[in-house]
């Protein structure tokens, strides 16, 4: 077989990249994707050290009946943590085997892992009403008045436990990503417009630290948003 890359990053979501992935696996490896156990599936809502380390159990091990073993991941944010403790095995997987990490956006990658894997485009996604049809939060942020904005920044920091703010900071991940999107859309290119656009890349990596005050990174936002983004 020609030299290959065994370690990809796609940027779609979940279903169009995992799609992309066993294409991928049919068209360069000759693999059957029906009922085949050599590839695997693994969906993650926000990618944490131990989903990396479940990732890790789940590479070790030689395929069950081909020459080759496929593992898609697939999460919608990955804590800088996991991805570091991703990189070793995506740079150098187990002979025969090929790595596929799924995200809809690439802005928190951290470069280090960037520079271990191959980018895939992923599919461009529907539009709708000229502009890219976005998560339902974001669109229900931008077009919240002030008033409104607060009470959902309220919702998203009121957390009881654990794991009630892991997943409501990644509603705020989703809120991030699809007012980028809007942006990247509207095809303005002022000086506010610019600005959000590097907020975002700020913002997003603070978010991605669990430490860090969801609600003053969104009130942040609210802020600097533009009126006439939408």
């Amino acid at each position: 077989m020609r030299n290959m890359h065994h370690a990809f990053v796609i940027e779609a979501r979940a279903e169009e990249g995992i799609a992309i992935a066993q294409e991928w696996a049919e068209s360069e490896l000759g693999m059957v994707i029906k009922n085949n156990p050599d590839i695997s599936i693994l969906r993650y809502g926000l990618f944490s050290v131990e989903d990396a380390r479940g990732v890790a159990e789940k590479v070790a091990g030689a395929p069950f009946v081909g020459e080759h073993k496929v593992v898609v991941i697939s999460a919608n944010r990955a804590y800088h943590e996991a991805q570091n403790a991703l990189l070793k095995l995506f740079e150098e997987p187990p002979r025969g085997t090929f790595l596929f990490l799924i995200m809809p956006s690439l802005g928190g990658l951290l470069p280090t892992f960037r520079s271990r894997v191959q980018i895939l485009k992923g599919a461009v996604p529907r539009l709708r009403s000229g502009r890219q049809e976005i998560e339902g939060a974001a669109e229900q942020f931008l077009a919240a008045s002030k008033e409104k904005r607060s009470a959902i920044i309220k919702k998203l920091t009121s957390g009881k436990d654990e794991e009630e703010r892991r997943e409501l900071r990644e509603e705020a991940i989703a809120i991030v990503n699809g007012i980028e999107v809007v942006a990247y859309m509207s095809g303005r290119s002022t000086f506010r417009h610019r600005e959000l656009l590097g907020d975002i890349q700020v913002l997003r990596g603070y978010l991605h630290d669990r430490s860090a005050p969801v609600r003053i990174i969104l009130e942040h936002l609210s802020l600097v948003l533009p009126k006439n983004l939408v």
